[in-house]
């Protein structure tokens, strides 16, 4: 709860048009931890063994791989 106030924060507090690139940061880090909690806690990752959770790993550096890779093809 207090990540999502954190990132709402971040996004209604009119400073991203000034400093769009820290600001940005913080709300994909805040993101991220946000996902990191989720899958941990609730999807029971920390229960499961180890190859499950070097397999979720493993997914979420290809959907990096997969977004950098579009975002530098567009640009």
């Amino acid at each position: 709860m207090g990540l999502s106030t954190a990132q709402f924060a971040f996004e209604a507090s009119g400073l991203l048009k000034e400093m769009y690139v820290p600001i940005m940061a913080a709300i994909l880090g805040i993101s991220t931890l946000k996902a990191l909690a989720v899958s941990g806690w609730y999807m029971h990752l920390v229960e499961e063994p180890r190859a499950v959770t070097y397999v979720a790993i493993a997914a979420v550096i290809g959907v990096i791989a997969l977004t950098a890779g579009a975002a530098y093809s567009i640009t």
